[in-house]
């Protein structure tokens, strides 16, 4: 079975207000049977540069579950939140 991962490369700006955000995220995905792969602290850049902190990968069904996700109701409510918590480049990934 193939799936499609949503990677989220981060840079905390506010960490309450990140807090908050991540707190709040969980809610959104499950409509969407979404899993938090992990999420994860930067130890080191080994070749190239990456300017983020953080990163979060959550897996779902497919590419169309992530595209549902995003533009939900639930989660479009969180943006200005995610906005004044970080700044966050989302992409995703098929397997």
């Amino acid at each position: 079975m193939s799936y499609a991962y949503l990677v989220g490369h981060v840079s905390v700006k506010n960490t309450g207000k990140w807090d908050e955000y991540r707190s709040k995220v969980p809610d959104t995905l499950a409509p969407w049977d979404a899993e938090l792969v992990f999420r994860g602290k930067q130890v080191a850049v080994l070749a190239g540069k990456n300017p983020h902190s953080d990163i979060v990968v959550i897996r779902f069904p497919d590419v169309a579950a992530i595209n549902s996700w995003f533009t939900s109701p639930a989660y479009q409510s969180l943006i200005p939140l995610r906005e004044q918590a970080a700044e966050v480049e989302l992409v995703s990934y098929e397997a």
